[in-house]
């Protein structure tokens, strides 16, 4: 299982996941739970028909990237590396956070553990 983590702001357009997305074998996205109605991100994922797995909190989980805004907000310090690892059900990162040209989105890439 590879899983594309995502993170975003409100307004993000769907172009915004798939400049990060370009080239990545995906087999699943991931994103907050609250955040996954969001219009751009349903319109990216429908476009790559890939199962979405909702993440519904990311407190404590232990990620490289530390931004101190987002570690206030949701306990760890990147949305997108820590839902892409919750997802992957605990497996590591395998592409670095990136961040879409005009900041609304951000990615990571973890691969799951063998079964998940």
């Amino acid at each position: 299982m590879i899983v594309a983590g995502f993170g975003m702001r409100a307004q993000a357009p769907w172009t915004s996941f798939a400049e990060l997305a370009d080239g990545v074998a995906a087999t699943h996205l991931a994103v907050l739970a609250e955040k996954a109605a969001l219009p751009g991100f349903v319109e990216f994922a429908a476009r790559t028909g890939l199962p979405v797995v909702e993440v519904g909190a990311v407190a404590g989980i232990d990620t490289p990237t530390r931004a101190a805004r987002i570690e206030e907000r949701f306990g760890t310090g990147s949305v997108c590396e820590a839902v892409a690892l919750a997802a992957s059900g605990g497996g590591r990162l395998i592409a670095a956070r990136r961040v879409s040209q005009d900041g609304m989105v951000t990615m990571a890439v973890a691969e799951g553990k063998a079964g998940t």
